[in-house]
């Protein structure tokens, strides 16, 4: 795996692929794996990943520093982002027990009927660069304590963070194939889904990979989740707190250097508030502080690729083309590196690139709308369906118009994100199927019906030997 430095453009030193026959050995210790790690104690599965929280935070700073160095990323994001991982380990090393726990339903005097829920067996995992740490701890957190085992093909840009991460669960103690990373390319990933020892696939990435892999995922009849694209409406209504609007709204735009699905990518104004919002808005993006990602005081560094970078500009410049206005930043900024600067486009047409397609980088699409019925149309009005915000000083409205918004996820007053309390995931062309809390850790579990009879008991009201 080549690997460049996004904020100066050097080469970093390259990790070697695993080869075809690297491959088969982790699938066949991943299968050897599971057929004892399956009946290991569920309290025994929690304690190792919270050992894994600690090794964590014990290793914080180099974490940070290593994603820093592949994809760009601050260094006190990357920091914060080791340490949200730890709190998704203790989140399940304290919860998971408790969703996992046996369901006993309602039957006939006679009968003890239950819901069980039991691992599948070996899962891969197809992940992103963006969030090089925390997209896989998500899913390995709940999924290993569960009682599955992982497998990983990470984004080829992050090989020394895939590698780490299996390093964090064998300094934390897990049996050797519980977690294993595989350093292949995405032309590979296909033969690994099909592979008969692997059971289920998780995919979090674009649309246009989602239909890849859940394809081959259905050809071969398993399971698969997918967490794909977003292009957030972030909606103002008349009687929003501009002020804590338009900042937020700058930081749910530059996060990451706006290269996150749930980023807000669409501002949706109402008339009322719309010049105001817009100037307090379009400051706040200016004050948005670009460059290395290592000084302290930098809010937002590279995107993580240079083609990446030329994308946003394309889509940017295309989206002018088509009617809108550029009000703010508009081009590459001439330093070494990948940068690109937060910038804002007004009058967009409703059919333009930034209005119909996913920008993934700091470019901000504003619409102005007559009234909230409007608001709720173009919020809905994409192919995507990830997360949502409303901003509105009524909590009972916002709350009305959360619900009336096509996502996944709908915050009133604050930035879409991810908590490990509450389940992720979207609606339309962003996936199916939920990360995190309760509902995430039951995506990959077989839900068994185990019905215990007595043998001389009958039932006899109805018959229910019909399929």
């Amino acid at each position: 795996m080549d690997r460049t430095n996004p904020a100066t453009g050097e080469s970093l030193e390259p990790i070697p692929d695993d080869s075809e026959e690297e491959v088969d050995a982790a699938l066949d210790t991943a299968t050897e794996t599971f057929a004892t790690w399956k009946d290991v104690p569920v309290t025994k599965r929690q304690q190792l990943l919270a050992n894994a929280g600690d090794v964590l935070r014990e290793n914080k700073q180099e974490y940070g520093e290593l994603m820093t160095r592949e994809m760009g990323k601050p260094l006190s994001a990357a920091v914060s982002e080791v340490e949200k991982c730890a709190w998704v380990c203790d989140y399940y090393a304290e919860n998971a027990a408790e969703h996992l726990q046996t369901e006993r339903r309602p039957g006939p005097a006679h009968v003890e009927a239950s819901v069980s829920y039991e691992p599948l067996g070996p899962i891969l995992a197809v992940m992103p660069w963006n969030f090089p740490f925390w997209q896989v701890f998500r899913f390995a957190a709940p999924h290993l304590t569960a009682g599955n085992v992982g497998l990983l093909k990470h984004a080829s840009n992050v090989p020394g963070c895939a590698q780490a991460i299996q390093e964090v669960f064998e300094e934390a103690g897990y049996p050797e194939g519980v977690f294993q990373s595989l350093v292949v390319h995405s032309d590979e990933a296909e033969s690994v889904i099909e592979d008969d020892r692997v059971q289920a696939v998780t995919l979090t990435g674009s649309a246009r990979a989602g239909r890849s892999v859940a394809k081959t995922a259905g050809e071969n009849l398993k399971k698969s989740v997918l967490e794909l694209g977003g292009s957030d409406p972030f909606v103002v209504l008349d009687d929003a707190d501009l002020d804590a609007a338009a900042e937020t709204g700058a930081q749910a735009r530059t996060l990451n250097a706006g290269q996150s699905c749930i980023a807000a990518k669409r501002f949706v104004v109402h008339t009322d508030v719309y010049d105001e919002f817009l100037d307090k808005f379009v400051s706040a993006m200016d004050d948005v502080t670009v460059g290395d990602p290592t000084d302290e005081e930098t809010d937002i560094g590279p995107q993580a690729r240079e083609d990446l970078m030329e994308d946003v500009h394309e889509q940017v410049q295309q989206t002018v083309e088509e009617g809108a206005t550029l009000e703010l930043g508009g081009e590459p900024l001439d330093r070494d590196g990948f940068y690109y600067p937060p910038t804002v486009l007004t009058d967009v047409p409703r059919d333009s690139v930034a209005a119909t397609e996913e920008v993934f980088g700091p470019a901000a699409a504003v619409f102005e709308v007559e009234d909230e019925r409007e608001a709720v149309e173009v919020a809905n009005d994409h192919h995507l369906g990830l997360g949502a915000s409303i901003w509105t000083r009524d909590l009972d409205r916002g709350e009305e118009v959360a619900h009336r918004i096509d996502a996944g996820m709908t915050f009133v007053n604050e930035l879409v994100k991810s908590d490990p309390r509450v389940p992720f995931g979207g609606v339309k062309d962003s996936g199916y199927g939920r990360e995190l809390a309760v509902h995430g850790i039951e995506e990959f579990v077989n839900k068994k019906t185990v019905w215990v009879q007595d043998a001389d008991g009958n039932e006899e009201d109805v018959d229910v030997t019909i399929e």
